[in-house]
């Protein structure tokens, strides 16, 4: 276990970097590609070479890492450059999560209030100041401010995207 482990870490660890800008987020990662690999050994049936059998190990946990973390992140820090920072934080992988992001938030919106629905799309789909959502929806700035923060309340509480279920 230990020469599989030196054989294929710095390899493994130049793969994830490519992918993740972060440091200690790279080494973390590697830990755990290298631990599932050892752990999924037996299960490795020989169709391609090793290494490449351990680089779709690591495809799996980086997606698993963007889909637990940074969209989760993303999703609740909104901001008015959501989709920037969408195409910043995710790689290759990114049309893919995307697409799966917007159809998780179109459901998770679904489910919420005419009111609170409309003031989060004003907000975060158009791309409205809150002076013009007060305006196109004939409240004042402060109501539009408390409207938005009990959306984002409700959306949050709706949210399951990336919530186990037990």
């Amino acid at each position: 276990m230990d020469s599989f482990y030196k054989k294929y870490y710095l390899g493994v660890k130049k793969f994830v970097s490519q992918k993740i800008d972060d440091e200690g987020l790279v080494e973390e990662l590697t830990n755990d590609i290298m631990m599932a690999a050892m752990v999924c050994r037996s299960n490795f049936n020989g169709d391609c070479n090793e290494f490449s059998w351990i680089c779709s190990i690591a495809k799996h946990k980086i997606i698993d890492y963007y889909r637990k973390k940074k969209l989760k992140m993303i999703l609740f820090s909104i901001s008015d450059e959501f989709e920037e920072i969408a195409d910043k934080a995710l790689t290759p992988e990114r049309d893919v999560l995307k697409n799966e992001l917007k159809e998780e938030i179109k459901k998770t919106l679904a489910e919420l209030s005419k009111g609170y629905k409309d003031i989060l799309r004003l907000k975060y789909i158009e791309g409205m100041k809150i002076n013009e959502i007060a305006i196109n929806l004939k409240l004042t700035g402060k109501a539009v401010e408390s409207k938005l923060i009990r959306a984002k309340k409700k959306f949050r509480e709706a949210w399951v995207y990336d919530q186990k279920k037990d």
